[in-house]
């Protein structure tokens, strides 16, 4: 063992309390010997990962440059429906074939590399093109993006399963959280000294493309673990199992109020955009103004979800409905502002931490519903649910992103008015669910 293996081991040790002898759960002898690599390559390429995605966000940098090169707010609206459902529906289509490969870390590092051609198209996109054919290209880009994504979201969790230990995998995903906030929050920083320079569309065409250039180096750090052949026998056809299972919607009335429920929490998330919109409507299109929502947003997270998770231990039911009326409300007081209090609506401060506040909400929603469907069930249930609801979150994304793009012809403020009606039934229907803890 040389010493940079030694090192590289005393610090796994440090980081995971590892005192004695190593403890490997639910891993062989062999995928033991690696974990200390094979933690630090997981934990790198995913920090890295998770930067790029904070640069290309769809909520605050995509949705920036979408209106900075004029794409209609119609097609601004179904941005981040795509990005969501566009990772979630291919996974059931593609899951059988994937667990019919002994090794399935090249899954990932394919997905890797196929995001980062989709990124740096969007890069391009925005350099060349203008207008509608801007705003359509983008959409084509985003999509080839989550497809991509749904290839690295089921191979990602089979790779970790093979190669690091339980009881290990979550504190890998806790400094991996950790780091990535210290990243996002020195990136809207930079972005805040960038903007004292008269930026254009250049400065933010470069940031895409170094948020592509992430996914590459990302990928060829990955392919550097050590994953050894693991089982290839009992991969189902992922969509045939979810149809089979939708009879649960029928007979399960927990679960079918759960689904509906969670529906309508989609709110927190379709409307961020539409602030940023409201922001480069009232106040400007300054590079500082799209720093200040990416530190904002980092922020939010960073601060509030070790709260949410702590009361969704309680009560899960309880977080989603504080969270859907804390959306619902900001929403609605930003409407008010906009339409009746027209000195304020020009304010710098208003927007960022409106953004803020949203963030807060956001990670509740996550944090309640992931919660709750986990404590619902167990076993085959709980997969069962899990697989069935995610499905049909897919497709009513894209349909409320199609509801979103009508009422954009409407106006912005209506869009969040609407959603903010959304979030007050959500509220209303997740107080109705039992509790579950």
């Amino acid at each position: 063992m040389n010493s940079k293996e030694s090192n590289l081991e005393q610090l796994y040790d440090y980081l995971n309390d590892e005192e004695d002898a190593r403890t490997c759960k639910a891993i062989d002898d062999k995928a033991c010997k690696e974990t200390p690599k094979n933690y630090f390559l997981l934990l790198v390429s995913n920090m890295l990962t998770s930067l790029g995605d904070t640069l290309s966000n769809p909520k605050t940098v995509l949705t920036w440059v979408m209106s900075y090169v004029n794409a209609p707010v119609m097609l601004i609206s179904f941005i981040v429906p795509i990005r969501e459902s566009g990772s979630m529906l291919p996974q059931l289509f593609i899951a059988h074939y994937i667990r019919q490969k002994p090794v399935r870390k090249y899954v990932w590092v394919l997905g890797s590399v196929l995001q980062f051609i989709a990124i740096a198209g969007i890069g391009f996109v925005a350099l060349s093109f203008e207008g509608s054919a801007a705003g359509w290209l983008i959409i084509v880009c985003l999509v080839a993006f989550s497809l991509a994504r749904g290839l690295c979201s089921i191979a990602f969790k089979d790779v970790l399963g093979k190669t690091i230990p339980k009881q290990k995998r979550g504190k890998l995903k806790g400094y991996t959280a950790s780091v990535s906030g210290i990243l996002v929050l020195a990136a809207g920083l930079f972005i805040l000294y960038k903007s004292k320079e008269n930026v254009g569309i250049e400065f933010y065409s470069y940031l895409i493309f170094f948020a592509s250039a992430l996914w590459l180096i990302a990928a060829l750090i990955y392919a550097n673990i050590k994953e050894f052949p693991g089982e290839t026998e009992g991969g189902k056809n992922g969509f045939k199992e979810a149809l089979s299972r939708l009879s649960l919607l029928k007979e399960d009335k927990q679960f079918r109020n759960f689904v509906i429920t969670r529906s309508l929490l989609l709110c927190s998330a379709l409307t961020a955009p539409f602030y940023v919109l409201l922001a480069q409507r009232y106040v400007g299109k300054e590079a500082y103004l799209l720093g200040l929502f990416i530190i904002a947003n980092g922020v939010a997270s960073i601060i509030s979800a070790p709260v949410w998770g702590k009361m969704a231990d309680k009560s899960s039911k309880k977080v989603m409905t504080y969270s859907a009326i804390l959306t619902a409300s900001l929403g609605l007081l930003i409407v008010g502002i906009i339409q009746f209090i027209p000195a304020w609506r020009d304010e710098v401060w208003l927007y960022p931490v409106a953004f803020f506040i949203l963030g807060i909400a956001h990670q509740g929603v996550r944090l309640g519903r992931k919660t709750y469907i986990v404590d619902m069930a167990e076993g085959n249930r709980r997969t069962d649910y899990v697989a069935v609801s995610n499905t049909l979150i897919g497709f009513i994304l894209l349909i409320t992103g199609g509801i979103s793009a009508l009422a954009a012809l409407i106006s912005v403020e209506g869009i969040i008015a609407i959603l903010s009606g959304l979030g007050i039934l959500g509220a209303i229907k997740s107080a109705t669910l039992p509790n579950v803890e």
